[in-house]
């Protein structure tokens, strides 16, 4: 090996070796980076290529990362794109993946009522909104309690 293919090394060495830090980044991102990082180098080593494409079944669907029957659990929901889990998939699914809510079912073909919300934190956020007292009166009932308070507010 010359010096600037040892050069090259390091450096892809210590990128990738601070990229495997975080706690958030899998075995495939890693592998993923280090073949980047091999292409824009030049080295002629490079063996891993990284998929630009999901992988489509012969339904038309991506390949999911884990079985649709296991994604939702009681206290996680986890992504079909990359495997990880979350309470809430919503900003995960548009800052990673740049996908809706609506793109990430038409992609996987899930149907309109799985939940892309851990079922313990939807029941925990319900039951507090009920403890509150959200949703407790009708909007179009004029003898309701928010006639008491426009009519509170007038007097300041």
């Amino acid at each position: 090996m010359t010096t600037s293919n040892d050069n090259n090394t390091d450096i892809l060495a210590a990128v990738a070796a601070a990229y495997a830090a975080r706690v958030d980044v899998s075995a495939d991102d890693i592998v993923s980076l280090v073949a980047k990082l091999r292409q824009e180098f030049g080295d002629a080593k490079t063996t891993v290529e990284s998929p630009t494409q999901p992988e489509v079944q012969s339904s038309g669907f991506a390949e999911p990362a884990l079985p649709i029957d296991k994604a939702v659990t009681h206290d996680k929901v986890f992504c079909l794109c990359c495997g990880k889990g979350f309470k809430m998939l919503k900003r995960h699914l548009g800052a990673e993946h740049n996908l809706t809510e609506a793109a990430y079912r038409a992609k996987f073909g899930l149907p309109e009522d799985m939940p892309l919300v851990a079922p313990s934190y939807s029941a925990r956020k319900a039951s507090y909104a009920k403890k509150v007292g959200f949703g407790k009166y009708d909007r179009l009932d004029p003898q309701s309690s928010r006639a008491g308070i426009e009519e509170d507010q007038k007097t300041y």
